[in-house]
């Protein structure tokens, strides 16, 4: 007979404190963490801000136990410990929420939970199971249907369950990593207003990394920036401005400004119509259905939308690399396919995701990365080159290279070498030179750093302002307010909702984005 054995509930949550003292790491030569204390008192809800590389990821990583630092120390409660794992870190109540689901979608939120424990009976009580989750969940501030399997649930939902999960194991120190990066403004502000309610009543401790200085401002009691892998600055939040945390962020950088913006010609022609596309996913359940898309000369028409609502499936359409199983794609009134021949009589240009993926060749030199466009024509006439002329590839990469600041060792270094500013910056110079009456650009500032960012945001305003169309589709609601002209809303593969940017609601555009049309 098979013995069932319970495992009792973990108590109401007593929030920890952690401090780290010179906390230092090296990979060979690179010194990625240099000297850095932290002090993240129980029951507070503290910020962790810096740029791309600048040791966020490095410093929490040696917290949690995934690194073991090079030299300096970890105290929970003003004790010093050693932690060599994940599971001593759990040990003293250290948990993590990671910036992308770890989830299994076909279970339920009450399977994810008790199969999650470092013990599960082999055979399960889940009438045991069911009630004991019940008292649990009443303890909890969050409201999720733990009957319902996972897949089923709002971004917002597993998000909060993420948390839950972590709770539920017995942690009272959580490091959320980017929480709210998959999720509506609505849907953000009330996990991070629950979370922030736990610390204020001593039942948990928050380390939070964000690069969202107004969620820093509302939810965290104090911030630690780091740059370059040292103590840049911090303080209280209610000392500082959001000025002041981004100086501590950038040192004396000056950022590209944004040129003014001209305005809209509402007689401008209509560049890209997109009429009565369906198309299906690769694995065929989902589907794609746009009935009506117009993009004007001197406009930028943001999309807006959670990842995984079509905005992917739409570009690859536009690219060429999805054809659509009914309806038409227009570019200047002349049908489109999206072949070579096509984007350069209509001059339609392309910023994918993930550039150095989607838009390079990652082992071809820089010179010969930003010479797709022009390799097979001669300079001069515009007629079909015979072959390489590698003298003007090298002459027009050198004047791209300094025109958009690409910081390259060389132009004959491999793209894949650059940083991801600088392959984007690539990407923009060879998609930007030239006659450009269509510009499709997808998340364009993901995981870039600030000066990246202004410089890219800057270069795409300047071409809207020359009369160039621009569809812009965006994960970054702050983004899309501060660049369209008009914003569309993307759920389920359709185009639900249209605003004018002067009548923009950031709240009305979440809720269409979580689905409530």
């Amino acid at each position: 007979m098979i013995q069932i054995r319970d495992t009792p509930l973990p108590p109401r949550g007593k929030a920890v404190g952690i401090q780290t003292l010179d906390m230092t790491m090296r990979f060979g030569g690179f010194t990625a963490l240099d000297h850095v204390s932290i002090d993240v008192p129980a029951g507070s809800f503290h910020a962790l801000l810096g740029e791309n590389g600048a040791g966020k990821s490095t410093l929490v990583k040696c917290i949690m136990g995934f690194y073991h630092q090079t030299s300096g120390s970890l105290s929970v409660e003003g004790r010093e410990v050693t932690i060599d794992s994940p599971k001593d870190a759990a040990s003293y109540g250290l948990g993590m929420v990671y910036q992308h689901f770890t989830l299994v979608p076909s279970l339920t939120g009450a399977e994810n939970l008790v199969i999650s424990r470092a013990q599960v009976p082999p055979v399960i009580n889940w009438a045991k199971e069911n009630r004991d989750l019940a008292l649990f969940m009443e303890r909890m501030p969050f409201r999720i249907p733990l009957d319902r399997p996972v897949r089923e649930l709002a971004a917002g939902e597993k998000q909060k369950l993420e948390i839950v999960k972590q709770l539920y194991l017995g942690r009272s120190f959580l490091v959320l990593d980017e929480p709210t990066s998959v999720l509506t403004p609505a849907e953000a502000d009330e996990m991070l207003g629950l979370v922030r309610g736990m610390t204020e009543r001593g039942e948990l401790t928050v380390l939070m990394i964000s690069h969202k200085f107004h969620e820093v401002t509302k939810f965290a009691d104090a911030v630690t920036v780091l740059r370059r892998g040292k103590m840049a600055g911090g303080g209280k939040v209610s000392d500082l401005t959001t000025k002041d945390m981004a100086a501590m962020m950038i040192g004396d950088v000056k950022l590209a400004k944004l040129d003014s913006r001209l305005p809209v010609d509402d007689a401008a022609r209509s560049v890209l119509t997109v009429s009565g596309v369906r198309a299906k996913d690769r694995s065929g359940l989902k589907s794609i259905d746009i009935e009506d898309l117009k993009v004007h000369a001197g406009e930028i028409v943001g999309i807006a939308g959670i990842s995984g609502n079509g905005q992917k499936k739409l570009a690859e359409i536009l690219a060429g690399q999805r054809p659509p199983e009914t309806g038409s794609v227009f570019v200047m009134d002349k049908a489109y396919g999206a072949t070579r021949q096509e984007t350069r009589i209509h001059n339609v240009r392309f910023i994918p995701e993930e550039p150095l993926t989607n838009a390079c060749a990652p082992r071809m030199t820089v010179a010969e990365n930003l010479a797709f466009r022009t390799f097979d024509v001669k300079p001069k006439t515009g007629e079909t080159a015979a072959w390489l002329d590698k003298a003007s590839m090298r002459q027009r990469a050198a004047a791209l290279i300094a025109d958009f600041k690409v910081k390259t060792a060389s132009m004959s270094s491999p793209i894949a070498s650059l940083s991801g500013g600088n392959v984007q910056r690539a990407v923009l110079a060879r998609e930007l030179t030239g006659e450009v009456d269509l510009l499709i650009v997808s998340n364009p500032c993901f995981g870039l750093d600030f000066s990246a960012v202004a410089e890219i945001r800057a270069r795409i305003m300047r071409a809207r302002n020359a009369g160039t169309a621009v569809l812009l589709l965006s994960e970054d609601l702050d983004e899309l307010m501060e660049m369209s002209d008009r914003i569309m809303v993307m759920s389920e593969g359709k185009l639900v909702y249209e605003t004018p940017i002067r009548d923009a609601d950031i709240g009305v555009i979440g809720a269409h984005m979580a689905g409530h049309h």
